[in-house]
């Protein structure tokens, strides 16, 4: 299998898997939550904020899927990488307020490194080959 089906198909891997647990936490916060790794959970109004987290979800996952679909292959390595900084972030608040270790590295970290790495795949798929990038001199005949 070609590098290029590889990285496609891990893009759309994180496109339905992000906008999975995203629409997760927009249609059932309450339920959804304990899952995300944080020892406490917000009461009262406060649960407006796990819907937050879900439309951004919601958000990185359509941006991805609009750069897959419309070919930008390029930008979607960077973006990966990008957004990669989210689950990161969201890693380092579930360790930072003493949640649990095991889903911090486990579901944040490790998502977060895939998607680094899977950025850099579709960076290395869509760079120049070093000859494309060298002038070409003419041979003499």
């Amino acid at each position: 299998m070609s590098l290029k089906k590889i990285n496609t198909v891990l893009a759309a891997v994180f496109v339905l898997f992000i906008l999975w647990f995203g629409t997760e936490y927009i249609v059932r916060p309450a339920a959804t939550a304990p899952s995300f790794g944080l020892p406490s959970w917000p009461s009262g109004d406060g649960g407006g904020f796990l819907i937050v987290k879900g439309v951004r979800d919601v958000v990185l996952a359509l941006v991805l899927g609009v750069l897959l679909v419309t070919g930008q292959r390029r930008a979607l390595g960077w973006v990966l990488l990008v957004e990669a900084l989210a689950a990161y972030g969201d890693m380092t608040t579930v360790l930072a307020h003493h949640g649990a270790v095991a889903t911090a590295l486990g579901v944040h970290g490790l998502t977060a490194t895939l998607m680094a790495v899977t950025g850099l795949l579709f960076l290395r798929e869509t760079g120049k080959p070093a000859d494309a990038r060298a002038p070409r001199t003419r041979q003499p005949a």
